[in-house]
């Protein structure tokens, strides 16, 4: 019996190996999760970045689709898409940001910065937002049409060639 007990481990670490070597060698870790396109975005009240006070997302798309976009100011890519969301918002793109685990103070520091291009600045404090859209990461955006459906997800930053492409999307 204490034989047995003794090769417990090693079966242990064959079992393992051979999960990692059927699962993880085949897995593609570029594949973005957009699980929520085609759904309806979460029903969620998100303070505002200046008051505090409680502003309803699925509100926001009354006056038409709208980009949601998550960022923070200790994200360098965030920093990097910037100017992209300066020049969708300079096209009429209306653009809604929620920052992500960050501080107020920091968030108004950082758009003072770099831009503000938002219609509506919100705060998600511990990231339960995150949660309901599924965010992987910052900077991560999604486009929701005027029915409150989001229509795709976009992971990482927004570059130059991605600007006519999502400013079509939502028109």
């Amino acid at each position: 019996m204490t034989r047995w007990l003794t090769l417990l481990p090693l079966v242990v670490l064959i079992g393992l190996g051979a999960l990692f070597a059927f699962y993880g060698l085949k897995h593609d870790p570029q594949v973005q999760p957009k699980a929520l396109v085609g759904r309806p975005m979460p029903d969620l009240a998100l303070p505002a970045l200046e008051d505090g006070k409680p502003v309803q997302l699925r509100e926001l798309t009354a006056k038409g689709p709208v980009m949601v976009n998550f960022y923070a100011s200790w994200c360098a890519p965030c920093e990097v898409e910037a100017p992209q969301l300066n020049a969708l918002a300079a096209q009429g793109v209306r653009i809604v940001g929620v920052s992500y685990k960050d501080a107020p103070s920091k968030t108004q520091v950082f758009l003072a910065r770099v831009g503000d291009p938002y219609v509506q600045r919100l705060v998600d404090h511990d990231g339960r937002a995150g949660i309901e859209f599924g965010v992987t990461g910052v900077p991560e955006t999604f486009l929701v049409g005027r029915d409150g459906v989001i229509l795709d997800k976009h992971t990482g930053p927004i570059t130059q060639l991605d600007v006519d492409k999502l400013a079509a999307r939502l028109r």
